[in-house]
């Protein structure tokens, strides 16, 4: 039976209604979140690749190994890069991504424009405010576009933290919103938990501001307040940042491979 991806089925609802922004934003949520398999020439140099070109426009990638094989009908050199990897690779280059082409219902080709809007909506930083707070409240009003977001998101960050609570709020001196607390972070985990949080908005079509972040530990006194009204997302644990080990060049999302 030939398997049906996450990136297969967001293409599947985008293409059903082209009116609907939701679906179109949840699809390029799933090439940023997936892992995407690169057609090189040759292997990879150090941190240098030189990817094959589509209609010499656009970098061949696929969201399986086995997609990859099926398209080249051999074995072929590739790397395994996010698909917000691939985007911030690409940055300053006129490509675009050729997603999937001949061996999957989820071929598409994402033009350069398409490829710079996603990479710019990832680079989207939240601000950071301080804020005490006076009342926890039951979540209440947040579409389930959102909720199914953050569970989305947080189901991939293992080991970040011990949990997260989704809240309302009330601050002192005025102010209600919603609060994504979370619980035990682990310190150099914090910055990603904020983008998964802050991505999780955008590509729910949520208005910027609809929900705040905040990191408490397992021993602060409110942690009990949040699990009695909170909605709970559980992380994976695991290794997780703890024990990362060292990764090999152009492994690290963050020094994506240089083009050739």
């Amino acid at each position: 039976m030939t398997e049906t991806t996450p990136l297969d089925e967001a293409h599947a609802a985008m293409m059903a209604d082209e009116a609907d922004d939701a679906a179109r934003l949840r699809f390029y949520e799933r090439i940023a979140d997936a892992e995407l398999y690169m057609l090189l020439e040759a292997e990879p140099d150090a941190d240098q690749v030189t990817p094959v070109l589509y209609e010499d426009s656009y970098v061949m990638v696929f969201d399986r190994a086995s997609r990859l094989a099926a398209h080249v009908g051999d074995n072929a050199p590739f790397v395994a890069l996010s698909g917000r990897a691939v985007a911030g690779m690409l940055q300053d280059q006129p490509l675009g991504m050729a997603i999937n082409i001949g061996v999957a219902p989820s071929e598409i080709l994402l033009p350069a424009g398409a490829v710079a809007w996603l990479r710019d909506t990832l680079a989207h930083a939240p601000g950071e405010v301080e804020a005490d707070i006076d009342t926890l409240l039951p979540p209440k009003g947040l579409p389930e576009a959102l909720i199914t977001a953050i569970d989305a998101k947080l189901a991939t960050a293992t080991g970040m933290a011990a949990g997260a609570y989704l809240v309302g709020v009330q601050y002192k001196g005025g102010g209600t919103g919603h609060l994504l607390a979370f619980v035990g972070a682990i310190a150099r985990a914090q910055d990603a938990l904020v983008r998964a949080a802050s991505e999780a908005l955008t590509f729910s079509g949520i208005e910027a501001g609809a929900m705040d972040v905040g990191f408490f530990a397992p021993n602060d006194p409110i942690v009990e307040k949040l699990a009695k009204v909170g909605l709970r997302f559980d992380l994976p644990q695991g290794e997780g940042l703890q024990h990362t080990p060292r990764m090999p060049p152009g492994t690290d999302p963050a020094k994506p491979p240089i083009l050739k």
